[in-house]
């Protein structure tokens, strides 16, 4: 039996009140209605096209933190955080309307499109910290995370947790600091207590050899791949580009202690 909703960058629970379902009961009870149906790839591709506007037809997201590379992510974790959005048991203001029954559809339309963004090849060039701690980062990364994440950041899809290698490190940065200020209502309580003493060199360093954690070689596009599924599709000029923030502000470094 799946663990309940856990996770590095993903879970939480709350008590049923009234008879009325709390959006975390809500979410788990899409998470496993998906997971009991076959996935249609042919028709994730088609859902797929709402979601490349921001994540990119290749599904590697922005350099700049603005969105998350998703391609190749564990298709569990991708159907519990549009589970967690959809049924606000996660705030994200942004996604949130691209996960409407209108627009995403049902489980089935969920199950579907994360198989396909699972099958994705993974940018070989995501963004990367500026390396200059990354010997305590990799102590603190061995310490700490490769409990839930593993040993290379390659996550459990049987518990929905996530494959964080390749990720772009300012995404990181800004998803690391809310689980840790309790802003994200989905997140893993055992990570949000184990991280909150963490310092500033803490965070940056082990957030820097995250980011530097190179996914399987079979994972990765080859060079300048593009995905064929969207020929017409505009790309952004620049992967570094800030263009599409719309969650709060742009990902800076988690404030210094004073």
């Amino acid at each position: 039996m799946r663990k309940c909703i856990l996770a590095a960058l993903v879970l939480g629970l709350t008590a049923v009140g009234q008879g009325i379902a709390e959006p975390s009961d809500a979410a788990l009870h899409e998470y496993e209605q998906a997971l009991e149906l076959t996935p249609d790839i042919d028709n994730g591709r088609k859902v797929y096209r709402i979601c490349a506007v921001c994540h990119t037809p290749e599904g590697w997201g922005l350099e700049s933190g603005a969105y998350p590379q998703v391609a190749g992510q564990l298709s569990t974790v991708l159907i519990k955080q549009l589970a967690d959005i959809r049924a606000r048991n996660r705030d994200n203001p942004t996604m949130r309307p691209f996960t409407s029954p209108r627009l995403l559809g049902s489980a089935q339309e969920i199950a579907d499109v994360a198989a396909y963004i699972e099958q994705l090849p993974m940018t070989p060039r995501n963004g990367i910290g500026p390396g200059l701690d990354l010997e305590t980062g990799k102590r603190l990364y061995k310490d700490n995370c490769t409990e839930c994440h593993g040993e290379n950041g390659e996550g459990d899809l049987d518990d929905h947790i996530p494959a964080i290698y390749g990720q772009h490190y300012r995404y990181l940065l800004r998803q690391f600091e809310w689980i840790r200020m309790e802003r994200r209502r989905n997140a893993d309580k055992k990570m949000v207590r184990q991280i909150h003493a963490f310092t500033y060199r803490d965070i940056h360093a082990v957030l820097d050899y995250v980011s530097r954690i190179r996914p399987p070689e079979e994972k990765l596009a080859a060079q300048g791949w593009r995905n064929p599924d969207f020929p017409k599709f505009t790309r952004p000029l620049n992967m570094h580009s800030g263009a599409g923030y719309s969650i709060d502000q742009r990902p800076g470094g988690p404030n210094r202690p004073r």
